[in-house]
């Protein structure tokens, strides 16, 4: 089996000096070998294309025979990294808990070391007194470790 901190080291390398990085590097007992990266500005053919070579440079086919597939974090991906959610501050997420609770929001902020981010939930609240209900906003403090994902919200007008 290939070793994955070679291959984790290898694509970090690759990586320098650009706006990506890594998110994942996932593989199969019979060698196949996924490595999803990320932007701030979008991953591009020629960097994922970069990556693949570096990667084939350091990890020898000849010695042990591998499927390679290098892309980028898709539109529908969940986070997986805390400079994926750094960077999507302020953008539209849709959460899904371990509890089963499902809720869409603005992502506000992420804690600096990863583990919590705040997103902001609008929802109908029917105040005491009040013939109709009011659009209210709520900040909500998430543990990553309690969410089952938490990807953009997509919707179409």
């Amino acid at each position: 089996m290939i070793d994955k901190t070679l291959i984790e080291e290898t694509v970090s390398k690759a990586l320098e000096g650009t706006d990506c990085f890594l998110v994942e590097v996932s593989e199969t007992p019979d060698n196949r070998i996924t490595v999803e990266i990320d932007s701030d500005t979008g991953v591009d053919i020629d960097t994922c294309a970069r990556v693949t070579r570096a990667i084939e440079a350091a990890a020898d086919r000849d010695v042990e025979d591998y499927e390679l597939e290098v892309g980028s974090a898709g539109l529908t991906s969940p986070l997986k990294v805390k400079r994926q959610y750094e960077k999507n501050i302020g953008n539209d997420m849709e959460v899904l808990t371990r509890d089963g609770r499902k809720m869409t929001g603005v992502l506000e902020s992420v804690s600096p070391d990863g583990a919590t981010f705040t997103l902001a939930v609008t929802r109908k609240v029917k105040e005491p007194g009040e013939k109709r209900p009011v659009m209210k906003t709520e900040a909500i403090e998430l543990a990553v470790a309690d969410c089952k994902y938490v990807r953009y919200s997509i919707k179409f007008k």
